[in-house]
């Protein structure tokens, strides 16, 4: 997921790219997050496997947890039960967004 290093460089590129076309949503920031971040483990879209077998596809993250969960989450830093996932903690802004997108698979 989401590493501590070029993170806010990342999402500094999301807020300038979303300021300067006006249309960049919550939940396309949180798709470039998880493109850049996540995909490499987990499927992030709507159908698929996810390339890691025992990484859950983000739509069915969003079924297991309530979006709120996810964000407090997000933002306290996840560790999970295996050592393939690395350890990490995001921003507010970054919680919100990658949240967003999740949360929208789930529907």
């Amino acid at each position: 997921m989401l590493l501590k290093a070029g993170i806010p460089t990342l999402l500094l590129l999301a807020m300038a790219a979303q300021q300067a076309f006006g249309d960049t949503s919550l939940i396309d920031t949180g798709r470039l997050l998880a493109e850049a971040n996540c995909q490499r483990c987990h499927s992030i879209e709507r159908t698929g496997d996810s390339p890691f077998v025992e990484a859950p596809p983000f739509r069915v993250i969003a079924r297991m947890y309530k979006a709120s969960d996810l964000e407090e989450a997000f933002v306290e830093g996840i560790v999970v039960g295996h050592p393939a996932m690395p350890e990490f903690q995001m921003t507010g802004e970054q919680a919100a967004a990658i949240t967003a997108y999740i949360d929208s698979l789930g529907h």
